[in-house]
């Protein structure tokens, strides 16, 4: 393999690594097929396993969820397409109130194995309806794992662990993220969920972050070096199950915690977070948490409006600035 792979192509890398591994594990979605995905992810995935692995679906994301469940309960391991995260909510039923419940409903009779795939998160100035960042949509559903990579290695063990889970999993691939490039990892390379990852050591604030949000971070922190705040960053990859752990032991160190998610502010995954640091790690702070998140609206189609909605480096770096001096 290259001595780097794109985020884009470590999709479809960690899909066939797991579908030459295990027969059971199907693909299903729009246009996944021979046009290999409207964002490329499925890229050769048709070739190597055939279209009785590889199926190609009409424009009902009900029917794709609702078959993958009945196909994950009967004893394959789907891993479905969604094309956009924002089109969760045209399979909310089936994901909300079905799939996560079938294990607890049948005493543990039933399993379904499915991972739930979709493109996430704005900035590429798609609109209100193609923009959204919606894991916090899923972080209300108990019985849902939620996984959201930053890195091309990430993308490929998270997957593996992902399509291995006995529990449904929704995977939220960054649409931003798709171009960028990283080492890719060994064969049989696995994360498992729930353990984040400090991706930079420092001792005077941690920021944690999620998906795209993590480059800003580490962007942010470069800034602050230059004016001698050290900032740790955490990159969480998954909300469930969350490594809160890890979260508190950085804030042993630095005493002061933001958050910076894309989700909107209302209702965002940062204020879980937040909530369990004031229950758990209240004694470690230094100074009031913070957070970065969307403003609480739809997201503009021009770019600068855009950007004034979601999170950027200058957002970050100035709210540091205020914790480190309080």
């Amino acid at each position: 393999m290259a001595d780097v792979i794109t985020y884009r192509d470590a999709v479809a890398e960690g899909i066939a690594r797991e579908m030459r591994r295990d027969t059971s594990v199907v693909c299903l979605g729009e246009d996944i097929g021979v046009a290999g995905g409207v964002f490329k992810t499925t890229t050769g995935l048709h070739e190597e396993f055939g279209p009785e692995r590889v199926w190609d679906t009409p424009i009902s994301e009900q029917a794709i969820v609702g078959a993958a469940m009945g196909a994950a309960m009967t004893g394959m391991r789907p891993v479905v397409e969604i094309m956009f995260s924002d089109f969760l909510a045209c399979c909310w039923d089936y994901l909300a109130n079905e799939i996560p419940k079938v294990r607890y409903m049948t005493g543990g009779q039933v399993t379904v194995p499915l991972v739930v795939r979709t493109a996430n998160g704005g900035g590429l100035g798609f609109g209100a309806q193609h923009s959204q960042a919606t894991e916090n949509w899923t972080l209300t559903v108990p019985g849902l794992k939620i996984a959201a990579p930053a890195t091309p290695a990430d993308v490929i063990g998270m997957l593996a662990a992902a399509i291995r889970s006995d529990d449904p999993v929704v995977f939220f691939e960054h649409k931003g993220l798709l171009a960028t490039k990283g080492p890719p990892p060994p064969p049989g390379h696995v994360v498992e969920l729930g353990r984040a990852a400090v991706v930079r050591e420092g001792g005077d604030v941690t920021l944690v972050a999620l998906a795209s949000m993590v480059p800003l971070a580490l962007r942010a922190a470069d800034v602050l070096a230059g004016e001698g705040i050290e900032a740790e960053v955490v990159d969480l990859r998954c909300l469930v199950p969350l490594d809160a752990a890890t979260v508190l032991a950085s804030l042993r160190k630095t005493s002061r915690l933001l958050t910076v998610e894309e989700n909107p502010y209302q209702g965002g995954w940062g204020a879980t977070v937040v909530s369990i640091v004031a229950d758990e790690g209240f004694g470690l702070l230094d100074a009031p948490v913070r957070r970065v998140a969307g403003e609480c609206v739809p997201l503009p189609f021009a770019d600068v409006l855009e950007e004034q909605v979601i999170p950027t480096i200058d957002k970050v770096v100035t709210e540091v600035r205020r914790l480190a001096a309080y």
